[in-house]
């Protein structure tokens, strides 16, 4: 790998991880619903006296030693999803104003869940390495046999229903997430430099090409259905 190589995946790497901590740090100040696993972060973060960036490094940590049995193998991205997004979550939340107006609320929502898809396509363009619970799935997807559809959606209706049980803020915000996030990284990801990826997304399908845990054959599904993290 060649310099220039080096540090545009280090750019990719840091930049996407830092906006999509402060693309979470606008969810949570919206206040009008999270992704899943922010509402299991925040359910979490009112009962434990740590800084809801804490709260997500702690539980990252946690996801990563399910890998273990899942055989998974952690990457440089691994640790710096840890570390960057607890750290950009913080201090994006400290910065950020406090708004009660709704079209302000909605304004940082909406942006939010625009710069999350951003960001996850920024991260994942890298090439660096899952994120702990991206690698979760792909794991239990692996071990299984079962879809990835499957497994990812009872895990976060998992983290969803214990986060809303913990005091988490699931609301319209959680539903726009859902809906959107797909079609948004499918987006960004045809726009991202894709040379360090074993899948090459175009706005119509991705290829997978052959080298080392990947096989030589091309998919038509769709990039919303890959797997993103959502940390």
């Amino acid at each position: 790998m060649n310099a220039r190589d080096l540090a545009l995946r280090t750019t990719l790497l840091v930049g996407g991880l830092t906006l999509y901590g402060t693309s979470m740090a606008m969810m949570i100040t919206g206040g009008l619903g999270l992704n899943p696993w922010d509402v299991f972060h925040q359910g979490l973060a009112a009962r434990l006296p740590i800084s809801f960036g804490a709260i997500t490094a702690v539980t990252g940590v946690m996801v990563l030693l399910l890998w273990i049995p899942l055989r998974q193998r952690p990457g440089i991205g691994t640790v710096a999803n840890i570390v960057i997004i607890a750290v950009s979550v913080d201090l994006a939340l400290d910065w950020l104003p406090e708004v009660a107006s709704i079209p302000s609320r909605a304004a940082l929502l909406t942006g939010g869940v625009v710069l999350n898809g951003l960001a996850t396509a920024a991260y994942i363009s890298a090439g660096l390495g899952a994120g702990p619970r991206d690698g979760l799935m792909t794991g239990l997807v692996a071990r299984s046999g079962l879809s990835v559809r499957l497994v990812r959606t009872a895990i976060e209706l998992a983290v969803l229903g214990t986060g809303w049980l913990l005091g988490g803020t699931a609301g319209v915000g959680t539903v726009l997430y859902a809906l959107a996030i797909g079609p948004l990284v499918h987006f960004f990801l045809g726009v991202m430099p894709q040379k360090f990826t074993a899948q090459k997304f175009t706005a119509r399908k991705c290829t997978v090409r052959a080298g080392g845990d990947h096989s030589s054959v091309e998919s038509s599904e769709p990039a919303d259905r890959i797997p993103t993290e959502t940390p």
